[in-house]
């Protein structure tokens, strides 16, 4: 069976034209002046919108003992 009202390449590309995504915008921290994804928490100091959320001093403490006990 042929199909009948197939979409020729140029009106399929044009549709497609749309779908490219973008690249990701970044933020300036106002803490550590690092760069980070906007509306997302920095993940150099930990700090989002003005205030502390994060402690990573725990997390890198914590990765530093696991990596530890791995090389033993």
């Amino acid at each position: 069976m042929v199909n009948r009202m197939r979409a020729t390449r140029a009106h399929r590309d044009n549709r497609r034209s749309h779908h490219a995504l973008d690249a990701a915008r970044t933020s300036v921290c106002q803490n550590c002046k690092a760069a980070h994804k906007s509306h997302v928490v920095c993940m150099n100091c930990g700090w989002y919108n003005g205030r502390k959320v994060l402690d990573l001093t725990i997390k890198a403490t914590k990765k530093a003992a696991k990596a530890k006990a791995d090389s033993k």
